[in-house]
């Protein structure tokens, strides 16, 4: 089983973090710059360092040259638990 999730991607912010915006798009703020792939490679390596599973696990489905991406990630994780592992706790009010 595995779980798919649309991440907005902020490169070159001098941080590596994951936010929840006021409309529900989860946003990665990375340290990398957008070129030759290394944003792309960062995201990749802090989904599956955060969640401790190989980075064979996680794939980019589409958006490679794009800053709005699809993460397939090849685990059984529900996607509040996979909210908790990169950092976003579940928001209880606003």
């Amino acid at each position: 089983m595995s779980i798919v999730v649309d991440v907005k991607v902020i490169p070159s912010s001098g941080r590596q973090k994951c936010i929840l915006d006021k409309s529900g798009q989860i946003k990665c703020y990375l340290k990398s710059q957008p070129e030759k792939g290394k944003a792309n490679a960062e995201l990749v390596d802090f989904i599956a360092s955060s969640l401790k599973v190989p980075k064979e696990l996680v794939t980019m489905q589409f958006g490679a040259t794009s800053p709005r991406k699809r993460i397939k990630i090849n685990l059984q994780i529900s996607l509040d638990d996979f909210m908790k592992a990169i950092g976003i706790e579940k928001q209880l009010s606003i």
